[in-house]
Order: structure tokens, then C-alpha cells, then sequence
């Protein structure tokens, strides 16, 4: 009997699509009040007045709360850090002054949904407007500050050197010089955020049953901000409709939420319409690089300098710092580049916008540079792309080995992604038929993108991003036997569509030889599942949570064996677990059922061999083994249409390797929606200010989403290179977002190629497409 390695169907399945799933808005319970937030309509402006008198009459609002309010009982939200990473202390409601338009200023509470809209239309704010800061790029003195602590908006600002990059550029052949830029976009969960705050006065405790990806940071940041003790706050995950990296942080939401519980001691809802979640629930991507290479006379890369300025919004997230993400693209921009000499700037920049959320794949935009500097080099030089990546990305002799930023490589097939992937879209022939079909005036193109994923990277992975202290990966898994032989399985993991409980079950029934539907995983309970201070995040389930578990299952298993072998006078070596029995091999007859060996220690651990010891019930902490890196090859065809500007994708294949697949299906559903996604975010997806700070992409009117119709069938080759080690699965959640934007649009380029454009932005819809090819007077000659 093996469960890992199948397909076996998600046992998440029947109670979500039976419509079973509990989910915030599902939450039901006597005196429930609803909460709606009053929110800033102005960019930027020192708050004046919040009047609310009118709102406290209207009927069935039971109260509205102010920062005066939460000043009594709040501490302020962030470390009010000076420098050289800024992090400024402040309310969850704004107080003195507004950062961005869908700032919370108030939040009534009312007895329906209704009457709290009702009451959040009765307050009157008054804002006197100051100057708004909307491009990251107008940073310096002559800028608003959003922050008085950083004048000059930035909020964190670094550099770093490998090797001699000057010498590098002094003696190149060729230098190409280009700035890249990444719009902002969101991530658009099908449950936006929300919760339920439950505060009993009698016992002083908190209960917040949340939709959030990361319980046991939400517990520790609620604890220290409202001035509880974490052991009288406990947070309740059920299902989830998604996330991408959305509810990974506290936000101010959730502190309010609370804190009206709390104030008033009765539970409080609030669940985010569609309208905040785009406008005010965060965004993430909206990035610019400054990129120069030094190119020798075969067009290799022998020195690199980049210059990255990310926008993060107004307000810094709590959980992790702001400076994190900056510091990932900056090691994981080379890659597996040839390249020794290298130089990293990158500046974290304060606008009044929503703030920065992770978005699957958050450094997604070192991957989108890279494989766009390939497709650069190759248009400046004359050289067909796929051979440009064959002259620069290392040999399989180098590996093991490190990249130029430190991380070690080792396990690697990320050049054998790439020959299968060219295989496998016959991308010789397609050149041919790309010529013909421009002879006939239809414009196709094909696009590559090859990148590793930390799925979740190597040991020495956050050495390199920074960490002082020796930073390994580790999560604890706990598993218990229970009294008839079923068994629990409790992670620190918080699955929000990524199939935990079926994949986790599949790792713990193998592991003690039971049936799957005998396997119970716990998750999203802080009173329950161990800490992790991550959750569900970073590709690290697949290594740290499954890993986990097996080593914690295993040490029941160990004991297991050892009981069974007391009772049966045989050596354990001798045994074997099939189906919930437990025998000697070739004497099945010299067998105990594992139910009634798990009853006896319950009932009478007496009787039972010592190797018992405190039961079968084990805790396992799992550190990250060598090697961690998922290593794939993209392809992406396009037809573009010159007279409307439209972009088709009628074929996508992507090769990978994650080492062993727990389950084949879930791990191609996970690359498959993340490469919509990033078929969305080229062709669609663009959260969009005006100059005075206003979002104007409030709704599916003007956030554009795609559909099936837009998404073509997306064939996923499996290969898999040898083993890192006793849990040989590796994380692909964020790869497929990764991995297709720079595929699609290096696809769109080559499609473009007898125009000559060259791209360089990530938003390319048709509106796009025509503005950059109208300046020429049309495609020159097929041999271009």
C-alpha cells in the first residue's frame, strides 16, 4: 500500500464542493454584531474631525469606534524602528493624519450589516488635504513625506557587491542598459478578508476565527498590541477561500475587529466587500529595475549591476520585514548565471497607496529580469534566445556548487528542464513555421523562461538573504494515535487550497501502514497545531510540513514496533504495518491490529512493553535537508492579432522538477493556477491611481480577471533528478506565478520582432500592444 506518489483524490473535496465548508460569512452565533470601517476618501491629509453622532443614531448601530477610542486600549501597531530599516509605530485607526485613500479612520458596529452601512455613511470626516506621493520613483526631498520619519520616503535602502563589477563592465565587449518595470496588482482571493472576534468579559479571554494564513503570527502581533497574554488569545482557521499571500500579515482590520469585541464585549464580524479588498486590502508587484549587463564578445554575461525600487504603500506589514523581499531578489537574481561580478542597490519606498502584500512568488520580478535580459541580449546581438541561455546558464560540472550570491546548488537539473522543454515544443520547427506564417501576415511567437523556485532553498538560504543569526528552515509536526487506532495528524501549516489534508494524510497513513480515511489532520488552531511563525508560505510544504510529519509518525511507528515486538516475542526488524495490522513477515497468523494495541495504551499502558513510554504521541522537528530548489522550463506561444492588438495563447508546457510528487494532481493544479495567474497579470490584471492617489480599479469593471476562455491547456513533463535525501518532495506553489510572466512576454516579444519593439514593461494588453507598434510603419520584411 502506497499513498504517496498517487493521485489519490483531495479528501478536502467532498465537504467544500457540498458546500460544508465553514467560512466567515458561514459564522453564525447569538448577539452577533457586524462591522463595517468608514475609510478616508482622500490619498493624503491631516485628519481634522471625525464626527459620528449622527452615525451613533442611527437605528441599530450599537457603536462607532475612533483612534481615541483604540488609543485606551491599544498599543501602536509597528516597532516605531528609525533606520536603517524604518518601521513606523502606528493606530490601527488612522488618528492625526491619512496615508492613502481606503485608510480606515472609524468602524461602526451595528446589529446588521445593513444598519452598519447605514451608520458609516452618517460619519462626516474632515481632511485637509496635502500633496500625494504615487510613484515610488519621486522619492527624495522635493516629495511629500508619507511618514515623518522618512523624509525622503524611503524606508529601507541597501547595496551589495560580488566580485569586481567594475573591472567587469571596463572590459566588456558589449553593455546593455535597461530599466524594467513591474505594475502593481492584487491577489484577488475568492473569500476576501474577515473574521469573527469573540471577547469573553468572564474569563478574559479572546477567541478570532479568521480567514488568515498564518494563525500563530496573527496571536503573538493581537497579544503585544492589545496588551493580552497570547495564552488568553486563541485563533481559529476553518476553511479558507484562498489567499496567494494576501492574509499572511495582522493587518489593521484585524486589531479593530478585536478591540471592538473587547470594548464591548460581544462577538464582532467583518468581512471585507469586493470594493475594499481591491482598493484597501493590499497589493503587491508594483517593482522597477535598472538593469545593466556586460556582455562579452559571445554575448555571455560577465558582470551585472541592478538597481531595484520597490513601491510599498503606506503602511508596513508586521510579520515579516519590509526589506525581506528586496533582499530575495537581490540573491536570487543571478540565478544560475555564469556570472561572478555583481552589484545589488535596492531602495523600499513609502507611497500613499495600499500597502504591499506578498503575492505568490513575491520576488517574482529577479526571475522576470533575468529571462527578459536573456531575450535582450539575444534581439541586441542577433542570436536566437534558447542559445543565448545555452552560453550562459552554468554546466551540470558545476553543480554542486554555489550561486553567485552563496546559496549552494546541489540536486540540480535545471539545464535538463530546459533541453526537455525544447524537445518537447519542437522549438526548431516552430522557427520554420513562425517565418511562414509572417509571410502570410500572421505574427506568432514563442517565449522561454528557465528559474529555480526555493521550494524551500538550502540550508544556508537565509544565511544568504541576510539573517545575523544561523536562520535554518525547521517546522514541528505533531502525531497521535488515538484510542481506536485512528490517528491525528497536527501541522503547523495553514492550507488555504493546497491540499494539506490530503497530502499530509497520504505522508502519515504510509508511514504507519494505515488506511487514509483513517488519518484526521489538524490544522489553523492555535490551541492546538504547533507554532510556526510562517504558516503556509514560501513553497515549504511539500519539504518542511510533510517532512515533519513523517519524522513524527515514523517515531510512532518506531514504538509501535517496538510494543508489537514485546507482545509477540519477535524481533521488530521482523515486523511490518499493512492495513492497520501489524505482523510478523511470512506469519501473518503472529499478528495485533494497530486499534488494539493503541486501545491498550489507553486502557491498561500497563501492560504494555516500556517502549510505550508516554504513549504513542510524538512531536518531530524537521530541518531544511540539502538541496531545496525546484528548477523548471516555461514555454509559452502567442498569436498577436497588429489590427486590434489582441493576444492569444494557444499552447503553454512547462517541464519541472520537484523531486518525488506526493500527489501528481495536486502539484499540476498548483503549477496550473499559478501560471494563469501569470497569464493574467501580462494580458489583464492592473490595479491602477490617478495622480491625486485615487484607485480606479474599484471593481471587476476595471480589475480585469482571466477566465477559462483566456487560459489554454497548460501540459505539465515531470522529470526528476536524484533523490536530496529521506523526504525527497520539494515545494512548487509560487513557481507557476513565477515563471509565465516572463515566458508570455518574452513570447510577445519574438511575436513582435518585425516591428522591432522591445519589451519593456509587464502589462501588455491590447490597448498596449498597439501603442508600442503605432510608431512604426508597419512590420519590415520577414527577414528582419
Amino acid at each position: 500500500m502506497r499513498f504517496t506518489g498517487a493521485s489519490v483524490p483531495r479528501r478536502e473535496d467532498p465537504r467544500l464542493l457540498a458546500g460544508a465548508g465553514r467560512f466567515v460569512d458561514d459564522i453564525d452565533q447569538p448577539g452577533l454584531l457586524e462591522a463595517v470601517f468608514v475609510r478616508s476618501p482622500v490619498a493624503h491629509g491631516r485628519l481634522i474631525e471625525v464626527e459620528a453622532d449622527n452615525a451613533r443614531a442611527t437605528e441599530g448601530v450599537v457603536a462607532v469606534i475612533t483612534a481615541e477610542d483604540l488609543a485606551e486600549c491599544c498599543s501602536p501597531m509597528g516597532l516605531g524602528m528609525t533606520g536603517p530599516l524604518i518601521v513606523p509605530a502606528h493606530l490601527p485607526l488612522a488618528d492625526t493624519k491619512v496615508r492613502f485613500a481606503g485608510d480606515p479612520v472609524a468602524v461602526v458596529i451595528a446589529t446588521s450589516r445593513a444598519a452598519a452601512e447605514d451608520g458609516a455613511d452618517a460619519v462626516e470626516v474632515d481632511i485637509e488635504p496635502l500633496s500625494s506621493v504615487t510613484n515610488a520613483a519621486a522619492m527624495g526631498e522635493h516629495a511629500a513625506a508619507v511618514w515623518d520619519e522618512a523624509p525622503d520616503n524611503v524606508l529601507w535602502s541597501g547595496e551589495e557587491v560580488w566580485g569586481d563589477p567594475d573591472e567587469a563592465f571596463s572590459s566588456a565587449a558589449h553593455v546593455i542598459t535597461q530599466t524594467l518595470t513591474q505594475h502593481r496588482h492584487t491577489c484577488v482571493p475568492l473569500e476576501t478578508r474577515g473574521g469573527v472576534a469573540e471577547y469573553d468579559p468572564s474569563t478574559g479571554s479572546l477567541r478570532y476565527e479568521v480567514s488568515h494564513q498564518n494563525p500563530h503570527a496573527l496571536r503573538v502581533h493581537l497579544a503585544a498590541i492589545l496588551g493580552m497574554p497570547a495564552s488568553q488569545i486563541r485563533i481559529i482557521c476553518d476553511s479558507i477561500g484562498g489567499s496567494f499571500g494576501l492574509k499572511s500579515n495582522p493587518t489593521r482590520e484585524d486589531v479593530v475587529v478585536c478591540a471592538a469585541s473587547r470594548l464591548l464585549g460581544q462577538p464582532v464580524r467583518w468581512v471585507e466587500d469586493r470594493a475594499e479588498n481591491l482598493v484597501a486590502g493590499g497589493h503587491a508587484r508594483e517593482e522597477q529595475v535598472s538593469v545593466e549587463a556586460a556582455l562579452d564578445e559571445n554575448g555571455v554575461v560577465i558582470g551585472l549591476r541592478a538597481d531595484l525600487v520597490m513601491d510599498h504603500g503606506a503602511y508596513p506589514f508586521l510579520n515579516l520585514p519590509l526589506s525581506l523581499f528586496a533582499n530575495i531578489i537581490k540573491v536570487l537574481l543571478p540565478g544560475t548565471l555564469r556570472v561572478r561580478h555583481y552589484q545589488f542597490r535596492g531602495s523600499v519606498v513609502a507611497t500613499n497607496k495600499a500597502s504591499f502584500v506578498a503575492y505568490r512568488g513575491p520576488w517574482e520580478i529577479e526571475c522576470w529580469v533575468r529571462e527578459r535580459l536573456m531575450d535582450l541580449i539575444a534581439r541586441r546581438l542577433d542570436l536566437d534566445p534558447l542559445e543565448v541561455r545555452r552560453r550562459n546558464y552554468m554546466d551540470d560540472d558545476q553543480f554542486p556548487g554555489a550561486m553567485l550570491t552563496g546559496p549552494t546548488l546541489d540536486f540540480m537539473t535545471i539545464n535538463q528542464t530546459l533541453d526537455r522543454a525544447v524537445e518537447l515544443a519542437d522549438y526548431h520547427s516552430f522557427r520554420s513555421a513562425q517565418a511562414e506564417a509572417r509571410s502570410v501576415g500572421k505574427y506568432l511567437g514563442i517565449g522561454l523562461c528557465t528559474y529555480l523556485e526555493p521550494g524551500p532553498g538550502p540550508t544556508n538560504y537565509g544565511q544568504a538573504l541576510g539573517f545575523t543569526y544561523e536562520q535554518r528552515s525547521m517546522q514541528r509536526a505533531r502525531v497521535k494515535l488515538e484510542p481506536d487506532g485512528s490517528v491525528t495528524a497536527f501541522t503547523s501549516q495553514q492550507p488555504h487550497g493546497q491540499s494539506h489534508e490530503t497530502t499530509l494524510s497520504q505522508v502519515v497513513a504510509d508511514e504507519l501502514g494505515v488506511p487514509i480515511d483513517a488519518v484526521r489532520v489538524v490544522c489553523g488552531d492555535t490551541d492546538q497545531v504547533p507554532f510556526n511563525m510562517v504558516g503556509t508560505g514560501g513553497s515549504r510544504a511539500a519539504t518542511l510540513g510533510a517532512g515533519a510529519a513523517q519524522g513524527a509518525a515514523r517515531i510512532v511507528r518506531h514504538k509501535l514496533l517496538a510494543v508489537v515486538a514485546g507482545m509477540l516475542e519477535a524481533n521488530p526488524d521482523d515486523l511490518e504495518i499493512v492495513d492497520g495490522v501489524v505482523a510478523v513477515r511470512g506469519s501473518p497468523d503472529r499478528s495485533k491490529t494497530v486499534a488494539e494495541v493503541a486501545r491498550l495504551s489507553y486502557m491498561a499502558p500497563f501492560t504494555l512493553d516500556e517502549a510505550l513510554g508516554d504513549g504513542f504521541d510524538a512531536s518531530f522537528d524537521f530541518e531544511t535537508p540539502a538541496g531545496g530548489w525546484t528548477q523548471s522550463t516555461h514555454v509559452c506561444w502567442v498569436e498577436l492579432d497588429p489590427g486590434t492588438g489582441l493576444v492569444t495563447v494557444p499552447r503553454y508546457l512547462v517541464v519541472e522538477d520537484c523531486g518525488k510528487m506526493i500527489n501528481p494532481a495536486v502539484v499540476e493544479g498548483q503549477i496550473r493556477g499559478g501560471v494563469a495567474q501569470g497569464i493574467g497579470s501580462v494580458l489583464l490584471e492592473k490595479i491602477v491611481y490617478d495622480d491625486t492617489g485615487q484607485c480606479i480599479t474599484s471593481s471587476f469593471m476595471d480589475y480585469l480577471l482571466p477566465t477559462a476562455a483566456e487560459i489554454p491547456r497548460i501540459d505539465i513533463e515531470h522529470i526528476e533528478g536524484p533523490s536530496q535525501g529521506d523526504v525527497p518532495w520539494r515545494g512548487v506553489g509560487e513557481g507557476g506565478a513565477i515563471g509565465s510572466p516572463a515566458a508570455v512576454c518574452n513570447a510577445i516579444e519574438d511575436a513582435l520582432s518585425p516591428w522591432g519593439v522591445e519589451i519593456t514593461e509587464q502589462h501588455l494588453p491590447p490597448s498596449r500592444i498597439l501603442e508600442l507598434i503605432a510608431p512604426t510603419s508597419g512590420p519590415a520584411a520577414a527577414d528582419h
